[in-house]
């Protein structure tokens, strides 16, 4: 497993399966080209073990929802 940033201002950031990604295509009705960019450089991901075309989910604390799921389609850049 690779090593994640831990500091409090970064949320967390994971790599998703292909199961998980899938189940997100399907529940929300969209494709990888639907979803918002992240650079293959920054970072929150550089230890994720990540290529161009994965699916990264953010995890972040909300003071509403408690915690929010956001995810990002891995760029080259």
């Amino acid at each position: 497993m690779a090593k994640q940033i831990l500091h409090k201002l970064i949320a967390k950031h994971t790599k998703t399966s292909d199961s998980e990604r899938n189940t997100l295509f399907k529940t929300y009705n969209i494709t990888s080209t639907d979803l918002p960019k992240i650079l293959k450089s920054d970072a929150a991901i550089m230890n994720l073990d990540v290529k161009v075309g994965d699916i990264v989910k953010i995890e972040r604390k909300s003071v509403t929802a408690g915690v929010s799921a956001y995810y990002r389609v891995v760029v080259e850049g």
